[in-house]
């Protein structure tokens, strides 16, 4: 994968943690254990550092950055949708940020709350455990039931074990040039569908 040291730090990946090798780390950037960054993040600590704890899933286009003695923390079982970009924020433990979402400098999503797709976290804000936030700017909608919470989970626990299926199985190869006969389909663990936070 690019990685690249930068004024003598080096990223640092858990040994159990899974990143692709078109993720992008450079400098002060750590990851935990059991971790997944999908293809394409980017994770740029060249000003503040850059954390990702234990369980988190970073997905497809994410951008990780923050500024001088800032650190960008998603917290442990943190889920991060495809295309999010954090910056100098922090993500509670088991939150879940939705897709395309952006939280800005000094806010903190708290733990087990969720981030609905498309919205946009005000630099500052501080949340509360529990918050479903919506919108741009994005506001507390109401608390995350624990249906959501339940279905949360099961989503991060299929990123955790796909950072254990790549790990043993993901390889560069040639394409096909047709699908063999009889083509089988790939199995996630727990087969989870979206959230109602999800959908909106």
């Amino acid at each position: 994968m690019p990685c690249y040291r930068f004024e003598g730090l080096t990223p640092v990946i858990h040994p159990t943690a899974y990143v692709h090798p078109t993720a992008v780390l450079i400098g002060d950037v750590i990851v935990g254990p059991g971790v997944y960054v999908a293809p394409l993040a980017s994770l740029r600590g060249d000003y503040g550092r850059l954390i990702l704890e234990e369980g988190a899933n970073l997905q497809d286009h994410c951008m990780m950055h923050g500024y001088c003695e800032m650190d960008t923390i998603v917290h442990a079982h943190g889920h991060i949708g495809h295309g999010a970009i954090l910056h100098g924020c922090v993500v509670g433990r088991n939150a879940l940020v939705g897709m395309n979402s952006v939280i800005m400098d000094g806010a903190v999503i708290g733990e087990d709350s969720i981030v609905a797709a498309m919205s946009f976290v005000r630099a500052g804000f501080q949340g509360e455990p529990r918050q479903l936030l919506m919108g741009s700017p994005a506001r507390v909608k109401r608390a995350v039931t624990d249906e959501e919470l339940h279905w949360k989970g099961l989503n991060t626990q299929e990123y955790q074990a796909l950072a254990r299926r790549c790990q043993t199985s993901l390889q560069p190869c040639e394409p096909l040039t047709e699908p063999e006969a009889g083509r089988p389909r790939l199995q996630g663990v727990t087969q989870v569908q979206p959230s109602a936070a999800q959908t909106r």
